[in-house]
């Protein structure tokens, strides 16, 4: 009893669950509002990256505050997910008055960055934190708008990202990255709906809204739909005469590899999860994504390369 007692005095004590309950593994998809700055061709240019790194920060520190309220609303529900069961809320290595102390601190956090930016990304960043406090509290439990509240949050992030560096963001790059975003969001719900039959418990509420059969048919439609948003986007002749080639559309073979991988994830290992973990961990992903930001890196910074000409 005395060794048990210890164990759990120093899990306490130690910083790593607070970490955890903030989330810092999911900051990735903040590098989003990079992706605006990279298309101008102006990512090496310091003022703006400095911005954009301070948006980044802000937009980390106010998801993270999401993060803190999400867990401590879904306590009880987490404990009866086997994985989310982990998290430090629901496992008990966190305080309930403790995560609302760090609730505060990393939304002070980010409204302090997000004041040394123009109000036009503050009031994106406040847009941000309504919809995903409003979907952590009982949004989230509407099937369909769970998903498309959870896509939103990918746009907004571009369009602060084009705030900061003042680059007008394209009608197709909105589409497609929303697009995208609802992609992985359905893939996730997909995941959820099987735990649901492994364990006969409903992991969110608004899984009552869904279906094996339902998702399938939403993500054939999704993946078809990106593939030929992303063509158009390459071939339009805006895009064209911006970088003065045709041959953008050789960098969607490795969007489509990217989907079909997503799709083999989903449908034959069934193991979708988190987005965020297999970007960490799938290394067919990790190679697809850095060939696609290399294409276009030598297609945007190094146009005298004959090939792409």
């Amino acid at each position: 009893m005395i060794i048990s007692g210890e164990i759990n005095k120093n899990k306490i004590h130690t910083p790593l669950p607070y970490i955890m309950l903030m989330r810092p593994h999911h900051w990735i998809k903040n590098l989003f509002l990079f992706l605006p700055l990279f298309f101008a061709g102006d990512i090496f240019n310091v003022h703006d990256l400095l911005n954009t790194g301070i948006g980044f920060l802000a937009f980390s520190f106010v998801a993270s505050s999401i993060y803190i309220i999400n867990d401590y609303k879904d306590i009880e529900a987490d404990k009866k997910h086997p994985e989310k069961c982990n998290r430090p809320l629901a496992s008990g290595a966190v305080s309930k008055q403790a995560a609302i102390i760090l609730f505060v601190g990393c939304l002070l956090a980010g409204v302090f960055l997000s004041a040394l930016l123009m109000p036009k990304f503050i009031f994106i960043l406040a847009l941000y934190f309504i919809i995903n406090l409003a979907y952590s509290f009982g949004l989230k439990n509407i099937s369909i708008l769970d998903i498309i509240l959870l896509s939103a949050g990918f746009v907004l992030r571009v369009k602060a990202g084009g705030v900061i560096a003042s680059v007008a963001i394209t009608q197709w790059l909105n589409i497609m990255f929303f697009l995208l975003a609802f992609f992985m969001a359905t893939a996730k719900r997909r995941d959820d709906i099987l735990l649901k039959l492994q364990s006969g418990h409903d992991m969110r509420k608004s899984i009552k809204g869904y279906n094996l059969e339902f998702m399938n048919v939403v993500l054939s439609l999704l993946t078809a739909i990106i593939i030929v948003s992303y063509l158009i986007y390459t071939i339009s002749p805006e895009v064209m005469e911006r970088w003065k080639t045709y041959r953008l559309y050789y960098t969607a073979i490795f969007v489509i590899a990217g989907l079909l991988r997503y799709l083999q994830i989903t449908f034959v290992e069934n193991n979708t999860g988190s987005p965020t973990k297999l970007l960490y961990k799938d290394r067919f992903i990790q190679i697809t994504l850095i060939l696609w930001i290399l294409s276009f890196y030598v297609i945007i910074y190094m146009p005298d390369i004959s090939i792409f000409k």
